[in-house]
């Protein structure tokens, strides 16, 4: 194993555990259809920044790489962590037009990784959005499919599509669903010529998408607030979706509400006094800087993975070198306990 691989297994371990202690439940449907050996291109919707991504790379059982918008990799620090979990950037008209050139070369990188039987990760609507809808896909990533099988047209990879779901994407112990669909085979599609092959890969990777998770397409705003007044399940698309082409109920379109709900909710404040500091840098100081909404369950992770952390080491050091270590560790363990219960209950 090699130095790069141990740190991705690393980084892959303790982000795990991270989710696990911010998310409530992570339901995760079809893993059995992710090629272990073969090369694939994942292609997911976009909702909730950062996390789709970090969700897709531990539930996927793949190491993956990621086409990520190129504005992230500005700051020469950011670019070097980014670059090296994997992540590649990838430019759009918004970044400038005489950067569009620019893709060639990652798309280049991209046709080698799928050679060499690798996993990559792209969201080909284009950017993210809360909307519970797929929106219309960008056809950038039917060049990277297109220019691999012209390169290399006895490659088997497969395009695996994924719906990311949410109950509410920006709220701390939310539960999500990452709903995995049958693979389709590249080589479908080798035989068109390239602008049939263009609409039929965005025609049928939509249609994919928006079976597997939500997708509410006209009256928006009207069909969500219906929705959310009848307490609809947004974990279960296949029943939201059913609902909404037939306007029939099957079993699972209400979500359940928890007889111990008001039990975490005191937890959930315990532990809000307890990570007082933590909380109030992300109350009073960075949730006023964030100017995409998307990117709100993005900053709470990261707080609760780096911040939060170091505020109960210190809380542990301070206990035990002023009053004694056995009540430190008691300390620390009953933190842990009462962060199980803010979240899992």
């Amino acid at each position: 194993m090699t130095l790069k691989q141990l740190k991705l297994h690393a980084v892959k371990a303790y982000i795990s555990l991270g989710l696990f202690f911010y998310y409530k439940k992570i339901h995760v449907k079809g893993q059995e259809f992710v090629p272990k050996t073969k090369p694939v291109l994942i292609l997911s919707n976009h909702q909730n920044g950062l996390l789709d991504p970090l969700l897709i790379a531990t539930q996927s059982h793949r190491f993956c790489y990621y086409l990520t918008r190129a504005a992230v990799f500005q700051k020469p620090l950011i670019s070097k962590l980014l670059k090296g979990l994997n992540m590649l950037p990838v430019y759009r008209v918004r970044d400038g037009w005489q950067n569009i050139s620019n893709n060639n070369a990652v798309f280049e990188i991209c046709r080698e990784l799928l050679k060499n039987k690798e996993a990559l990760v792209i969201f080909p609507e284009g950017s993210h959005n809360l909307n519970r809808k797929v929106r219309p896909l960008s056809k950038g990533f039917t060049r990277i499919i297109l220019d691999t099988l012209e390169t290399y047209p006895d490659l088997d990879f497969q395009l695996l599509p994924v719906g990311v779901n949410y109950r509410n994407p920006k709220a701390f112990a939310d539960s999500m669903f990452l709903n995995i669909g049958k693979p389709i085979p590249a080589k479908h599609y080798k035989s068109l010529k390239k602008a049939e092959a263009v609409k039929a890969l965005k025609a049928d990777v939509q249609d994919q998408i928006q079976i597997l998770t939500t997708h509410i397409q006209d009256d928006y705003n009207k069909v969500v607030s219906s929705l959310e007044q009848e307490q609809a399940d947004f974990l279960n698309p296949e029943v939201i979706n059913h609902y909404l082409k037939k306007g029939e109920k099957r079993h699972g379109f209400k979500k359940r509400i928890s007889i111990l709900h008001p039990l975490k909710i005191i937890f959930n404040v315990l532990l809000k006094i307890v990570l007082l500091p933590v909380y109030a840098l992300w109350r009073f100081i960075l949730q006023p800087k964030i100017k995409e909404a998307e990117f709100t369950g993005t900053f709470k992770f990261a707080i609760g993975i780096t911040v939060a952390p170091l505020w109960i080491l210190l809380l542990f050091l301070i206990i035990g070198f002023s009053v004694g270590w056995l009540l430190a560790f008691g300390t620390l363990i009953g933190v842990l306990i009462l962060a199980l219960l803010a979240v899992k209950l």
